[in-house]
């Protein structure tokens, strides 16, 4: 038993360095995939990020919400339809989906954070609307497809957005508090109008506007695989250019490793593409000489 403590107290101590590094860095973290929606992956994000506040991290979440948002649409009687593998958002379609993203999910996530905080350390949840903290414009459709090497769909999209800035400042004044900012990925237009963005588009221009240490990706996927499916623990930017060409990075992994790129160019340190199906993966990813993911680096 003696033997067992230990080794636990071992695994805290290898820990130190780490903290001392990161300690007032700041980590923006996506939220999504299999993490959000098992209870036992549930509890343990929301004690990973509490932990990380805890030992001076500063920490943003950012929550996505596809598959909740279209069992509510079909509860409502409205198939999802989508285009170029973007949800098309018409007017209708936008109020369901900011009511599940900033209203069900998120209130939802800040809660649960808030059961394993303690005194000066809490979860808030805020839309991209709230105090203009994400303003946006509608998708530029011919662009964002073309980077990403797809056809450019001609049917509208709708009212799907892209992020024109981030206010920084209300993000600076709740961390500086000790909160932990929780983002629904809904941005505003300049008539006030809500726009439904991609979280992990959100999530990169979150950590580059913050200059954030690290930018993580909570993914169903153990990290970013070579033509052979063997895992990669460490990417620069050369070898990413060279997998896309190959079409070895492709599919949804595509606009993630667009954004991780994006990110490193604009001053976020590295970026993480992680498995959140596996328990404490956020502190295994950070706090370990090994890691568990793949990170990018510049």
């Amino acid at each position: 038993m003696i033997e067992q403590y230990i080794e636990k107290a071992k695994t805290l101590q290898s820990a130190l360095p780490y903290i001392r590094e990161f300690y007032g860095k700041t980590f923006v973290i996506k939220y999504g995939g299999s993490a959000m929606t098992e209870e036992s992956l549930r509890e343990s994000f929301a004690r990973d990020v509490v932990l990380l506040r805890y030992v001076g991290i500063r920490v943003v979440v950012v929550h996505g919400g596809g598959p909740q948002i279209s069992q509510t649409l079909e509860r409502f009687g409205v198939k999802a339809h989508f285009v170029g593998g973007m949800r098309r958002t018409d007017e209708d379609t936008i109020h369901i989906v900011e009511m599940v993203l900033s209203g069900d999910i998120n209130k939802d996530i800040v809660a649960l954070i808030n059961m394993h905080s303690g005194q000066n350390i809490y979860a808030v949840g805020l839309s991209g609307r709230d105090g203009q903290l994400i303003r946006a414009k509608k998708l530029d459709k011919e662009k964002y497809f073309t980077e990403l090497g797809l056809e450019v769909p001609e049917e509208d999209i709708g009212f799907v957005g892209e992020v024109e800035s981030v206010n920084t400042e209300l993000l600076h004044a709740l961390m500086e508090k000790g909160y932990i900012p929780v983002i629904a990925p809904i941005g505003v237009g300049k008539r006030g109008e809500a726009y439904n963005i991609n979280a992990d588009l959100v999530a990169s221009e979150v950590a580059k506007a913050l200059k954030a240490e690290k930018l993580i990706f909570l993914t169903d996927t153990e990290g970013v695989k070579d033509a052979q499916g063997k895992l990669i623990p460490t990417l620069n930017k050369d070898k990413v250019y060279e997998l896309i060409q190959q079409s070895v990075i492709k599919g949804g992994m595509l606009p993630k490793i667009k954004s991780a790129i994006k990110a490193l160019q604009s001053g976020v340190r590295k970026v993480h593409i992680i498995d959140g199906r596996v328990p404490h993966s956020i502190l295994l990813e950070v706090f370990t000489e090994e890691g568990i993911g793949t990170e990018i680096v510049e």
